[in-house]
């Protein structure tokens, strides 16, 4: 009997055992995944938020919500060019252009149609770099479905690489390609006024002002009514600049 119970007791050891493994095999109900409903509601919760403290003027609460909205990769496309506007908008307010520039180019990227709301347009610190942002990329994309039938001069491509450096605000390297294609000595008169404007431009927003207005002046060498256009007018980097140029260049007709 004592050699029958001890193997009874062996036997419920080896059930126990068994039974204590199944049950350390079995995953926590604390460990499942969000889904991903949970996950997209969680990020427009976020982008919510962020605008809130956009409206509140706690910008940086607002930009963090804003990316982490878009950390998730689950907003629809308007949510996202959403979300991009509304950081657009804080660096302008915040004079880092170069960055506000690069959130409106995510916004069309995002969704072509994308447009400032009425209440919107107009703003000073940020409708002149949205209208300048867009119209690039209007220009660009109209390059792209072109280039393939017809690859573009090289003065041209350098204007046009020029073009894209100023877009996403490198300035430096926009006015070296700038300059290569005034160079050239190619490009019909529209574009050697593109080309100096910009170039006056990305000086300005290095702070070169003397050169800046030095590019101006040569813009009315060739064109004596420039003028630059509504959306341009008033920048703090270079309408100083550009009011010497006209002045100076007025001053010296009437001495003529």
């Amino acid at each position: 009997m004592q050699a029958l119970s001890s193997r009874w007791r062996g036997c419920l050891c080896i059930l126990f055992a068994v039974a204590l493994t199944a049950c350390q095999m079995q995953p926590a109900k604390n460990t499942v995944a969000p889904s991903e409903q949970a996950l997209r509601q969680r990020a427009q919760e976020q982008l919510a938020q962020g605008i809130e403290r956009y409206h509140a003027g706690d910008y940086d609460q607002a930009l963090k919500g804003f990316q982490a909205a878009l950390d998730h990769g689950l907003l629809s496309k308007s949510e996202q060019s959403n979300a991009r506007k509304h950081m657009a908008f804080i660096y302008c307010l915040s004079n880092r252009e170069a960055e506000c520039r690069g959130e409106f180019r995510k916004a069309l990227e995002i969704d072509p149609q994308f447009d400032l709301k009425p209440a919107e347009a107009g703003h000073p610190a940020w409708d002149p770099v949205y209208r300048s942002v867009k119209a690039q990329m209007e220009i660009q994309r109209a390059a792209l479905e072109s280039k393939s039938e017809i690859p573009l001069p090289r003065a041209r491509q350098m204007l046009a690489d020029g073009m894209q450096s100023y877009e996403m605000g490198e300035y430096s390297a926009a006015l070296a390609h700038l300059q290569d294609a005034l160079k050239e000595g190619l490009l019909d008169k529209g574009d050697k006024v593109k080309a100096l404007k910009y170039s006056a431009f990305s000086l300005c927003l290095v702070g070169k002002q003397a050169r800046c207005r030095g590019e101006f002046v040569k813009i009315f060498d060739i064109e004596q009514d420039f003028d630059l256009a509504p959306a341009e007018i008033g920048h703090p980097s270079w309408t100083r600049a550009f009011a010497q140029a006209k002045a100076q260049v007025r001053a010296a007709k009437s001495k003529g």
